[in-house]
């Protein structure tokens, strides 16, 4: 399976692709999307779907990795990432993919930097993990961490789009809290 990871931001937007090839996890590419800060907010917007797109028919990924919100102590900042999230919803949407969400301490933990590791040590042990040499900026390498994290996790994943997990396995208790933590704006029949 190939799973495009993608780290929102408005104005570094990083994506990591990762396939999973007989048990093993490959690098298959990775970037970051930059846009001119002082550029109106709608255009920021265009840009980084373009290159979502862009990603999207380049690499042919089968889902979608996103990570999720956290608490932000202002609120424009939270509203500004909300639409940058939205353009990676979109695209995904766009492009037929399913999209999965995962909480930031949850993608930390899949990579082994622990809850509460910071970005040099998340960007470390994806590099150490896919064989990478450096990575340009933390974006890419969250981005690649969230990939990895729906891979090593993608049957736990609660889908944005609504779909239920498989009843095939017994819900681990950190799969449970993550279907307490998905997002406000699922439909209410999908909760």
């Amino acid at each position: 399976m190939r799973v495009l990871g993608i780290d929102p931001g408005s104005r570094f937007m990083g994506y990591g692709v990762v396939e999973e090839r007989r048990g093993r996890l490959v690098h298959v590419g990775h970037g970051v999307i930059k846009v001119d800060p002082d550029a109106p907010l709608e255009l920021r917007l265009k840009e980084l779907h373009g290159g979502l797109l862009t990603a999207v028919k380049l690499y042919k990924p089968q889902a979608v990795a996103v990570e999720g919100v956290f608490t932000f102590r202002n609120a424009r900042s939270a509203l500004i990432l909300g639409h940058a999230r939205g353009v990676a919803l979109l695209a995904a949407a766009q492009a037929g993919l399913s999209v999965h969400e995962y909480p930031p301490a949850r993608v930390k933990r899949a990579v082994g930097a622990g809850g509460a590791g910071d970005k040099d040590a998340v960007a470390r042990m994806v590099c150490t993990f896919l064989e990478i040499e450096v990575l340009e900026r933390s974006d890419a390498s969250d981005a690649l961490a969230v990939a990895i994290c729906h891979l090593n996790h993608g049957r736990s994943a609660v889908p944005v789009s609504g779909a239920k997990p498989s009843k095939t396995r017994r819900k681990s208790a950190q799969a449970q809290l993550a279907d307490k933590l998905t997002p406000s704006y699922r439909r209410p029949e999908a909760r």
